[in-house]
């Protein structure tokens, strides 16, 4: 799949890299575990002088003997002897940095605290002693959200305050997903287009495993993800291994209710038998893999609380692939596909609200869009957008099939809507899946 989107990123990391050519700069670049980093690091180092180097859980002195190649071949510094702490290396590329400009990318630099823990410490000292009279374009890319947060953005941590940039890859907008889409499948549907962002949720790695197979429609997407040799079968235990050190099965057990949809604070500890508000504080700020939602415009401290699973892929991993290894095991991917096909539509329907006020989002008409229900949840209302600006909005119910929306019903709804929502003018619609299908 060719390289998509991203165009604002590219400008802001070749920006940084002419920056470089006076003063040191050390960008930052965090996201979630095939988001695409790698891919844009290297697409906008095109025609620039860089080494890239990949950290890998191996022993110091051989990562360092295979950096000091690459370092060689890429850039043709002349490193003498035979290198084996990563303090001495960085400090041989700050010293040459000095004298001559290029770019370093340390990928999956997390990776360097579980190998070396005295890193860090090192690397400020060494950063603070060159970065004033070098002219080096260092980028450090990171997948596990937990370690990158401490490592950068902790106050007691050393390389706390030295980034000149940071930036967080996001997934793909949905009109780059309706781009590729396209690109693959010019006749997709709007199934196709929902599925799609309901198995991936954008994520580049993803949606481009899926296209290079050939998985461009509903039916074909989902025979991939649950075939014998699919990628996607092992995805969600390899990416969470390494963000959960402690308490592996917990965490688990309560993503997977979430995605059955317990997602009430009562419902969760019920089913674990354990307060469970730590764990949940746990997987939403430090390992953000869940969200907090709340009625929109609800005061802070309201207790009417749910929570999601904020990536699509976990939440479908979660829902359909976990919880039945057993079948996975006897290679009972038939009868897994089955049960995929027949809770597809009631399972998927809570996919196409988040698609909508993603895509409401994206418009730039709005500044807060969400759910809205009272706390007995006797009115729910599936979309509200509003404009805080000029204090208009809309006020949306989302059916997979049109035939079913009743206008009157929400009419009736938006009655027990709270009374901060007076001062908003109100556009009043419904959505369903047909209108998923415009393809520009």
């Amino acid at each position: 799949m060719k390289f998509y989107n991203r165009e604002n990123e590219l400008e802001l990391l070749h920006t940084t890299e002419q920056r470089s050519e006076n003063s040191a700069q050390l960008t930052i670049i965090m996201g979630r575990r095939r988001i695409g980093k790698t891919s844009l690091i290297l697409n906008s180092l095109k025609s620039k002088r860089y080494a890239y180097l990949f950290v890998g859980l191996e022993p110091e002195a051989i990562m360092c003997q295979r950096f000091q190649r690459e370092l060689t071949s890429s850039l043709g510094l002349n490193i003498y002897g035979n290198i084996t702490s990563f303090r001495e290396l960085f400090e041989i590329i700050m010293r040459e940095s000095t004298q001559q400009h290029f770019s370093v990318v340390f990928d999956e630099v997390q990776n360097l605290i579980r190998i070396n823990p005295d890193f860090f410490y090192q690397m400020q000292e060494i950063w603070d002693k060159y970065h004033n009279e070098s002219h080096i374009n260092l980028i450090m890319s990171g997948s596990i959200h937990s370690l990158m947060k401490h490592i950068f953005e902790n106050h007691a941590e050393p390389m706390y305050g030295r980034a000149t940039s940071k930036m967080t890859i996001m997934p793909f907008k949905i009109s780059v997903l309706k781009e590729i889409l396209y690109d693959h499948n010019p006749n997709y549907s709007a199934e196709d287009l929902l599925c799609l962002y309901m198995l991936t949720g954008g994520v580049a790695k993803y949606v481009e495993i899926l296209m290079d197979n050939g998985a461009t429609n509903k039916e074909s997407m989902l025979d991939y993800v649950v075939r014998q040799d699919s990628y996607f079968l092992t995805e969600g235990k390899n990416m969470l291994n390494d963000e959960f050190s402690n308490d592996y099965s917990i965490y688990f057990s309560i993503m997977q209710l979430i995605a059955n949809g317990k997602t009430r604070v009562s419902e969760i500890d019920g089913e674990i038998l354990r307060p469970t508000s730590v764990y949940l504080a746990n997987l939403e700020r430090n390992y953000e893999l869940i969200a907090k939602i709340q009625p929109i415009l609800a005061r802070p401290n309201s207790r009417t609380t749910k929570y999601l699973i904020n990536d699509n892929f976990l939440r479908f991993w979660f829902r359909f692939i976990l919880p039945y290894q057993s079948l996975i095991e006897q290679q009972q991917f038939a009868l897994l596909r089955q049960h995929i096909e027949d809770s597809y539509t009631q399972f998927s329907g809570v996919t196409l609200e988040q698609i909508f006020q993603k895509m409401m989002f994206e418009s730039g008409k709005f500044t807060n869009i969400g759910n809205w229900w009272d706390n007995k949840s006797n009115n729910e209302i599936d979309i509200v957008a509003i404009n805080e600006f000029n204090h208009t909005g809309v006020i949306a119910e989302v059916k997979r099939n049109p035939k079913k929306i009743d206008l009157s019903i929400l009419e009736e709804k938006i009655k027990a809507l709270p009374t901060e929502f007076n001062k908003y003018k109100f556009e009043i619609i419904g959505l369903s899946l047909e209108d998923l299908c415009n393809k520009k």
